[in-house]
């Protein structure tokens, strides 16, 4: 099997013969949903794979390609009566660049349109009876010479827009605070900015002048608030039960795929590749009706075309071509309250919880606005590092973070944060080695004790004294490289307060699997003083009776999750810990 990896062409994909997971059955239901479409996922989400399905299905150049390219496919069986029927043309916003000088980007904007009226003409000139005439520095002259001709024909124009949103997050990732940038956009959209102007010519166009059709695409709604004056007429789908999967796999087809592959005399565990995938690129749910969740596709093509071409997952599970939205944590993480959320977010499924998502919000609103957590939190959910978990009594909506590749860019964030010195990354880094290879948990505490929880403790955060004892864990020995790691996992009796896994393709290496509870007792509680605390030897502090019945409470749910997780994952050797932190002063711990 050809996995198509990093390619969004489809008549490319369909004539090479590369593995396709057909959606072409939703079709008609776009057909239905309107004439004027607005769609929105995260990055690398298999929109313009999209985009380049719908842009061959209704081209009128494709119809003798049409059997070739849907025959063997859903809509193949049963087509619409629109398909090849129409003049396609396509925009990519991502191909403008949104930096320089407002003029420089305001012509490479009238470019990037005249370019694609050139070739949209250049493509169907024998069925043009009429020159499309390209005005060089007025593209939306050149757009309405195009409609012209068109309407000289018996067909009308389906227009297809990838990223329309483009500047904006390139506005966005620039930083917080007024900037160039921010005035550059303001130029484009504000007023008759030509952006605006742009989508109030698409809008017109649309009105009657042949322009029958619009599908756009983009990853957050930001620009529709800044346009509504200029483009008040588009459908927004992105929410709606019909399209939660039009981008994304389900787990059956993961599964089908992976027994397909495994069908050819594999020496990997389909069931075991599943769980890996699972774990790390599944729990999206675009829809608040939507029952069921999808999987990252792109993050599942880099998988199965690793495990297809070498016979193993790859070893970062991570696509560094996905590595960009570390900058959106980044930007999160510098607004007022962002590292609480960060931090809420990591804390379990049910600590993010909204009225609703805010679906209408301007560029001005993300530099200057104030941020409120629905406000952040829905930036999270289109950037696809938040989605949606349930619903409260009230409707209020509950945001997880999906995944274990997602949560690692939160434990990244915050480590760069409350770590940001080499010296004691690379102290981190060995320490939790020694737990990782010989269970060893004594230089981790010493560094925890001397340095993090300094850290920690000096921040403005409304901390429960126990969950800053598992972030200090968390972040320090979070490795998706070798583990699935996972704070709060559930189990038949309850929660674990961080298991650590280790990935079945890692298991040809000495890691161990790891699995820590933890409790906190107050100085108060202990009746010592800070000073009292550090000067007695860690053995004498876990004598002491409060503190023994902690260590034995702990102890006691390790071994009842332990249990669990043994089963789970057939597990021979699971190393359990019950670790009792002493105010912000100590840590001591059993291994059991």
């Amino acid at each position: 099997m050809k996995f198509p990896y990093g390619l969004s062409d489809f008549g490319t994909l369909i004539e090479d013969g590369y593995w396709y997971q057909d959606r072409t059955d939703r079709i008609p239901q776009l057909e239905d949903a309107g004439r004027q479409l607005i769609f929105i996922r995260p990055r690398r989400f298999g929109k313009s794979l999209l985009l380049s399905m719908l842009e061959h299905y209704y081209d009128l150049n494709r119809a003798d390609q049409f059997d070739a390219l849907f025959g063997g496919l859903a809509i193949g069986r049963a087509p619409t009566a629109l398909h090849n029927r129409f003049f396609v043309m396509k925009w990519d916003f991502s191909l403008v660049p949104a930096q320089g000088e407002v003029g420089a980007i305001k012509a490479a904007l009238h470019q990037h349109l005249n370019d694609c009226i050139v070739d949209f003409a250049r493509r169907y000139q024998a069925r043009l009876p009429l020159v499309v005439e390209i005005h060089t520095e007025n593209a939306l002259s050149s757009l309405r010479s195009a409609l012209t001709a068109v309407s000289r024909t018996p067909h009308k124009v389906y227009l297809l827009i990838d990223e329309y949103d483009n500047f904006a997050n390139e506005v966005l990732m620039a930083g917080s605070g007024r900037s160039e940038g921010q005035g550059h956009y303001e130029s484009l959209l504000y007023g008759e900015g030509l952006l605006k102007t742009v989508f109030k010519a698409v809008k017109a166009a649309a009105g009657g002048m042949g322009l029958d059709r619009v599908f756009i695409t983009g990853v957050s709604p930001v620009v529709l608030s800044d346009m509504t004056s200029g483009y008040n007429v588009g459908e927004n789908i992105y929410l709606a039960p019909d399209f939660n999967d039009l981008c994304g796999f389900s787990e059956p087809e993961i599964a089908t795929v992976l027994e397909r592959l495994a069908a050819d005399g594999a020496s990997w565990s389909p069931a075991a590749a599943l769980a890996t995938m699972r774990t790390f690129y599944n729990g999206y749910r675009f829809s608040e009706d939507g029952t069921e969740s999808v999987y990252n596709p792109t993050l599942s093509l880099y998988f199965l075309k690793a495990l297809s071409r070498r016979g193993q997952p790859p070893r970062q599970l991570l696509d560094e071509n996905l590595a960009m939205d570390r900058n959106k944590l980044a930007y999160i993480a510098r607004l007022p309250h962002g590292e609480d959320l960060l931090i809420a977010a990591l804390s379990g499924d049910d600590q993010v919880v909204i009225p609703q998502l805010a679906r209408r919000f301007g560029v001005e609103d993300m530099l200057r606005a104030v941020k409120d957590q629905p406000f952040m939190a829905s930036l999270l959910y289109y950037f696809g590092v938040l989605t949606l978990a349930s619903q409260g009594a009230l409707g209020q909506l509950a945001l997880k973070i999906p995944n274990l590749v997602a949560r690692s860019l939160y434990v990244e964030r915050l480590r760069d944060l409350w770590l940001p010195g080499y010296e004691d990354r690379a102290t981190a880094q060995g320490v939790a080695e020694t737990l990782y290879l010989r269970g060893d948990p004594a230089p981790l505490c010493d560094f925890i004790e001397s340095r993090y929880f300094r850290v920690l403790s000096n921040r403005d955060y409304r901390w429960t004294n126990e969950l800053l004892v598992k972030f200090a864990f968390l972040t320090l020995l979070f490795d998706d490289r070798l583990y699935m790691a996972v704070s709060e996992l559930e189990t038949d009796r309850g929660y674990a307060d961080l298991a650590l896994i280790v990935r079945p393709d890692m298991r040809r290496f000495q890691a161990l699997d790891l699995l820590l509870e933890f409790k906190y007792l107050g100085l108060k509680d202990l009746g010592l003083s800070g000073e009292q605390v550090r000067a007695q030897p860690r053995e004498t502090l876990a004598a002491l009776p409060a503190v023994a019945a902690r260590l034995d409470e702990a102890a006691a749910q390790a071994r009842v999750y332990g249990a669990t997780l043994r089963g789970r994952h057939g597990l021979a050797d699971l190393r359990a810990l019950a670790v009792v932190a002493l105010g912000v002063e100590r840590l001591v711990w059993r291994v059991l």
